[in-house]
């Protein structure tokens, strides 16, 4: 009866220990690589197209004066001609944002002389978005009728690009697929599945580049602005597992 008495304090000691150690116990992650069969990474790009429906383009206006306050005074006032043009032209508020305000003094340098300050130079630039491309030339060619001397675009883009990078995706693992059971086939092997699929980078850019034609001017000819296509793209990285 001792006996049994000692083994049954010894098992009440020694349970409590055995629990803490089945707690601490790792759980089981499944690995990256299955453990049986052949794993093949391919890198695939996605491609598409898409007409351009969105120039943006930066233009500005530019003054000289003797003095720093004139400067900005003719500055204000042919700025004020070039946003009232935006708004003729019906370009919304929301498409026009000022860019950058810059005053600085003009120098005269001559040899063993400190520079001589000659007068100032203020620069006032918008950053205009036109949703209509086509009209955007027609509209560059009045900003400038109104004082705009510094234009710098357009930059064509895509305005809501998500419904082409879908495309662009399922054309990438597309492409991954053809070329998953292309080497299993020269392995002797076939794909079993796709273990993971990771997106490792998009651009809704590429060429042609834009072209912007200014003309010299007058009367009958006018600016124009050719949109040509933009390729869009992504790159995803397929990990297959081939049998």
């Amino acid at each position: 009866m001792k006996t049994a008495s000692f083994l049954t304090a010894l098992a009440a000691v020694a349970l409590p220990g055995a629990a803490a150690i089945a707690q601490s116990a790792p759980t089981t992650v499944e690995p990256m690589v299955p453990a049986a069969g052949t794993v093949l990474d391919v890198t695939a790009e996605g491609r598409t197209t898409r007409i351009p429906d969105l120039a943006t383009i930066r233009a500005g206006v530019v003054s000289q004066s003797p003095t720093a306050a004139a400067a900005l005074t003719d500055n204000a006032q042919r700025m004020a001609k070039v946003l009232a043009a935006l708004k003729r032209a019906g370009v919304a508020p929301r498409d026009i944002a000022t860019s950058s305000v810059q005053l600085s003094p003009q120098y005269r340098y001559a040899d063993n002389q400190p520079p001589v300050i000659t007068g100032y130079q203020a620069t006032n630039t918008v950053s205009i978005r036109f949703r209509d491309v086509a009209k955007s030339g027609t509209i560059l060619d009045a900003l400038v009728a109104e004082g705009a001397n510094q234009i710098d675009g357009p930059n064509l883009s895509i305005d809501q690009p998500d419904a082409a990078l879908d495309e662009a995706r399922t054309n990438a693992i597309a492409q991954a697929k053809r070329r998953a059971d292309l080497y299993a086939k020269a392995a002797g092997l076939r794909v079993s599945r796709i273990v993971s699929i990771t997106e490792s980078g998009q651009d809704t850019g590429g060429s042609p580049q834009p072209m912007m034609m200014m003309r010299a001017s007058m009367a009958k000819d006018s600016t124009q602005i050719a949109p040509g296509e933009k390729d869009v793209t992504v790159t995803l990285s397929v990990r297959f597992l081939l049998n």
